[in-house]
């Protein structure tokens, strides 16, 4: 599959995730409800690791690689934390929209440290994105 269709299928699972997230942050403390999602999400990915032959390839991650996995995980988990709070106080239908703004965050970033060329289209497509965030959630 291409790039565009693990795409669309990512944006369709995370829409799933901000309304199941929210029906199940309803009654849980948040953090207690990341913990276990945190829980599911680990057991899944090694399921997958072993069942790809995925794991296979652990010996041999270098020293870098670790240390931007460790703290990609750690950028994870907070972000994580953060929005299962905001879903435990907020509307669903806003708090996602503001937490897409990573792709503008994204958009700006990806320029200084890794090298991607910073284009109109990118420069529009993001202030849309943030310009449809913000009108959502003042909605």
């Amino acid at each position: 599959m291409s790039w565009l269709m693990w795409s669309l299928m990512s944006a369709v699972f995370a829409a799933a995730t901000a309304l199941l997230a929210k029906l199940g942050v309803a009654h849980v403390e948040p953090n207690l409800a990341t913990a276990v999602r945190t829980t599911v999400v680990v057991l899944f990915a090694w399921i997958m690791a072993f069942s790809s032959g995925g794991h296979t390839g652990l010996a041999h991650i270098d020293r870098r690689s670790w240390l931007f996995l460790a703290a990609s995980g750690l950028a994870t988990g907070l972000s994580w934390i953060c929005y299962f709070r905001a879903l435990s106080v907020g509307e669903a239908s806003k708090v996602a929209p503001i937490d897409k703004l990573s792709v503008v965050l994204v958009i700006l970033l990806a320029w200084p440290l890794l090298g991607e060329a910073i284009t109109t289209r990118k420069l529009t497509g993001g202030a849309l994105i943030a310009a449809g965030a913000i009108i959502l959630a003042l909605g």
